[in-house]
Formats: structure tokens, C-alpha cells, sequence
């Protein structure tokens, strides 16, 4: 068997092309422009990229984008400051700060106080609440994006077994209340779990977000099974050079699963794409207005 390969570039795409498509309706039929604050902290090299990505595609879909660099050094009651400020700012929707932030700020205070109609990232304990609880939310884009993917290959992920390997709250815990929505039967692993792969090879749907290169074998795999991988990391080559891959073996699950996500052009290009979903969707509830449709 080898396995479909979900392309999570294209899929990020024509969903963008959705979110363009509502922002010109909102402009047109309520004179709204949605507009997404990014904050970014210092000078991280990958964080740098990731914002002027985000910056691009917001622009690209008809929306006001907001950059506010910060030196490494800005204390945590400036940052708080600016935060209040694009809390107030009636032109802004939605507030990213990017993460990591540096050591002397404390960035659950920071993103607490976000206002959680603006948190784009999902990350408030109001939002993570209203998740856990049913409520309508903003959430977290990686899940968000996780569970889309999931559903070009299955169009409904009802009665389905889910195991999702790792439980961070950026993507385990509410990928847990999104599949739980989705009626699927959702169980977490992780570090200390017995017999890890053996749980694993339960799934007919296969979410893994440990942070630890190729962790996940082919032989984990159930034969047919779909699998999300959420992995970004950077790894040496033998020859030297850096390559990314993902929590799975790529190669080897290719071989058993049904459908699988690659790493780098899997996950990744949908979390920017929930993010301007996530923007859209806060642009209207501030206002009062529908739910868009994406």
C-alpha cells in the first residue's frame, strides 16, 4: 500500500481563496475590513520568517495587516502596554503575539491579557473554556487546521477512533475537544503511556504533535489508517546538512497508512490559513454579524 499523500499546501490555499472571498463581502456589504495584529519579540530567525509569511497571506486575502517588532530587550510591561492598546484599537480583529517570548516576560500573562474576541491563536483560558465546554470559540489554528485535513479524506470523522500522540495545550487538548465535537472516539497518548505503539495501531486516525523527529514508525501504523503529522523539526544529515522532518517516519508510514500528511507541506500551511479563518471569524462576532462561511 502506499499511501495518499494530503497536500496541505493546496488544501491552504483554496481555503485562503474562501477567506478572501468573505472579506470581500464584508467589505462590500458592511464596509468591514478585518484586521490582524502580529506582534513579534527580538530577533528570532524562524519566528521572523513564520510573521512575514502571515503579514503576505493576510494582505493577500483583502485584510489590514499590523506588524509591531519589539527588541529583545522590551520589558513585559511595555509589551503589555502595546497589547492593551490593539485591545482598544477598533481597527484591529485579531492579536498574535508570537511565541517563544524572551525570559524576563511572562508569556501567559501576556496572552491572558489579550482580549479573548481577539485571541486568533485560541490560547485565552476563556476560549480554552468555551472549547472544552462547547461553546462557540476561537481556536487554536494547528488543531483547527489538523481536523480540516482530517476531513478531506473522511468526510465524517463520526464513530471514528482518533489517537492523538501528545497533549501540549498549543495542539493536544483542544485537538481532544475538536475531534470530540466531530463525534470521533479520542484517546491521548503520550511519554507515559504503556505500550505506545500498540495504542497507536488502534487509530483509523493518527494525529501525531510530540516535537520528536520520526518518532512514530511505519509498524505503528494501522494498515489504512489516516495520519496527521504535526512535527516540524530540524534535523543533521549525515552529510552535514539540515533537512525537516516530522514526528513520523515519513517513509515507512507511507507505506501502511491510507493518507498521510507530509512534513514540511502538511500541517504547517494550514495553520497561517486558520489563522486568517480565525480573523475573519473574530471580525464578525465583534460586530455582531453571522458567522462567516469558513
Amino acid at each position: 500500500m502506499t499511501a495518499r499523500i494530503i497536500d496541505g499546501k493546496a488544501i491552504a490555499a483554496q481555503l485562503r481563496a474562501k477567506v478572501a472571498s468573505e472579506v470581500q463581502r464584508l467589505c462590500a456589504e458592511h464596509k468591514l475590513e478585518p484586521g490582524l495584529a502580529v506582534v513579534l519579540v527580538g530577533e528570532n530567525p524562524a519566528s521572523a520568517v513564520y510573521v512575514r509569511s502571515k503579514a503576505k497571506q493576510t494582505v493577500e486575502a483583502g485584510m489590514k495587516s499590523f506588524d509591531h517588532r519589539l527588541p529583545d530587550s522590551v520589558s513585559e510591561g511595555d509589551l503589555l502596554a502595546l497589547v492593551e492598546k490593539l485591545n482598544a484599537d477598533p481597527a484591529v480583529h485579531g492579536i498574535l503575539v508570537q511565541l517563544p517570548l524572551p525570559k524576563q516576560i511572562d508569556s501567559q500573562k501576556v496572552l491572558n491579557a489579550i482580549d479573548p474576541r481577539k485571541d486568533v491563536d485560541g490560547f485565552h483560558p476563556v476560549n480554552a473554556g468555551r472549547l472544552a465546554t462547547g461553546l462557540p470559540a476561537l481556536t487554536p489554528c494547528t488543531p483547527l487546521g489538523c481536523v480540516m485535513l482530517a476531513k478531506t479524506v473522511h468526510a465524517s470523522l463520526e464513530g471514528m477512533e482518533a489517537v492523538i500522540v501528545g497533549r501540549s495545550n498549543i495542539v493536544g487538548k483542544p485537538l481532544i475537544q475538536l475531534l470530540l465535537a466531530e463525534n470521533a472516539t479520542v484517546t491521548v497518548a503520550h511519554s507515559k503511556t504503556r505500550d505506545l505503539p500498540a495504542v497507536c495501531r488502534r487509530a483509523d486516525v493518527l494525529f501525531a504533535a510530540v516535537g520528536r523527529p520520526e518518532m512514530v514508525r511505519g509498524d505503528w501504523v494501522k494498515p489504512g489508517a489516516t495520519v496527521i503529522d504535526v512535527g516540524i523539526n530540524r534535523v543533521t544529515t549525515p552529510d552535514g546538512k539540515d533537512r525537516i522532518v516530522g514526528d513520523v517516519a515519513y517513509a515507512e508510514a507511507a507505506q501502511v497508512a491510507g493518507a498521510i500528511t507530509p512534513a514540511p507541506g502538511g500541517v504547517g500551511p494550514m495553520t497561517i490559513a486558520c489563522l486568517l479563518v480565525n480573523t475573519v471569524r473574530a471580525a464578525c462576532a465583534i460586530h455582531g454579524l453571522p458567522k462567516p462561511a469558513v
